[in-house]
């Protein structure tokens, strides 16, 4: 049998290196191939994208999800179990990004070195009965380690926090930072997407419209009552009853709850969780390669209230955040109760780390 030419070799090489890029020799070579010249036959420039528990539920949507944007172009998948299984997978599809895995955490600052933005849905999920409390004390940690590495290895990062609960876990990141000297508050966003998303929905439905074509912003934080539609400025314009309010209101801050009872204890909201962080993600890398007018709600560093942090409508652009809106008129009541459990919920993330 004829043996492969030097060409040859090097194509396998690099072909592999999708799946295990840390042990890859090419001929001729002494040291390991550079991930960052693995790439794919006629890739186009993008930025790169790094998926911090890419095997969960969570995970393997999303990380299907920005496999398919044409802004990506590198496509980093971390987790401590079954990560090459997923690479293997989504590394078929034959779309621009490369996909490469990293497993553990002795590869976590290869998975993040000259990474552009990094999303964060690692952690375990809501069951029934738990609340968002209950997912403190294990997701915490995973949040600080995780943004403990990204500190060191890409500190420049646009960083996308779902981890639960939210209104903790941004704070816990922001503290972890400001540690090593790395925070800038523009870079850190905790994703409230999904709620704006199931607003969109449950409204439409009430409206008889598609909800691609309706706009609801949701501010305050992203569990049960801090969670605020803001049912007033929804774009259509449009004139909702008391009892649609009420109705609306309820669903949407309990969205999550509902998905939890009918998976009868099979796991939470991840499908739609992975879509709205796609869709998140995706305004990130547009405002990145510097499209105008990318506006989202996010939950961020603000001082739209006398609280350190916040979800509003931002404007963002190659710097992350560029512009926080004010709220706008909306339910004082509704306001004030977010505004005490948000103030808990902050500062028990603060003080994990403080401690």
């Amino acid at each position: 049998m004829q043996q492969p030419t030097s060409g040859a070799n090097q194509r396998i090489a690099r072909i592999a290196a999708h799946l295990h890029p840390p042990t890859l020799q090419i001929e001729g070579e002494s040291s390991g191939l550079g991930r960052m010249d693995c790439r794919a036959k006629g890739g186009s420039p993008g930025f790169k994208v790094a998926v911090l528990g890419a095997a969960g539920g969570i995970g393997q949507p999303l990380a299907m999800l920005m496999k398919i944007n044409p802004l990506v172009s590198v496509l980093h998948l971390y987790d401590v179990v079954n990560t090459p299984g997923v690479t293997a997978d989504i590394s078929h599809m034959d779309t621009n990004a490369v996909v490469r895995g990293f497993l553990g955490q002795q590869q976590l600052e290869d998975a993040l070195t000259g990474m552009d933005i990094v999303i964060i849905p690692a952690g375990v999920p809501r069951k029934p009965g738990m609340t968002r409390d209950d997912l403190f004390n294990i997701n915490a940690g995973i949040v600080k380690t995780l943004c403990e590495g990204i500190a060191k290895c890409c500190p420049k990062a646009i960083v996308n926090l779902i981890s639960n609960p939210v209104n903790s876990t941004v704070p816990i990141a922001a503290e972890v930072f400001k540690k090593v000297g790395t925070y800038d508050p523009k870079r850190l966003l905790g994703v409230t997407m999904l709620d704006v998303v199931r607003a969109n929905t449950f409204v439409a439905e009430v409206l008889g419209l598609d909800p691609r074509e309706v706009d609801v912003p949701v501010v305050g934080g992203h569990a049960g009552v801090t969670i605020l539609p803001l049912l007033s400025q929804v774009k259509p314009s449009c004139s909702l009853t008391p009892t649609e309010i009420d109705y609306l209101t309820d669903r949407i801050q309990n969205g999550g709850t509902e998905v939890v009872e009918a998976k009868t204890g099979a796991g939470s909201a991840t499908l739609s969780m992975a879509y709205a962080a796609a869709k998140f993600a995706d305004a990130c890398l547009r405002g990145l390669r510097g499209d105008a007018g990318v506006i989202e709600c996010a939950y961020v560093a603000s001082t739209v209230t006398e609280l350190p942090f916040f979800a509003s409508k931002v404007r963002l652009g190659r710097a992350g955040i560029e512009e926080i809106y004010s709220l706008g008129p909306l339910n004082e009541a509704g306001l004030e109760k977010a505004k005490k459990e948000l103030a808990g919920s902050i500062q028990k993330g603060v003080s994990f780390v403080r401690k």
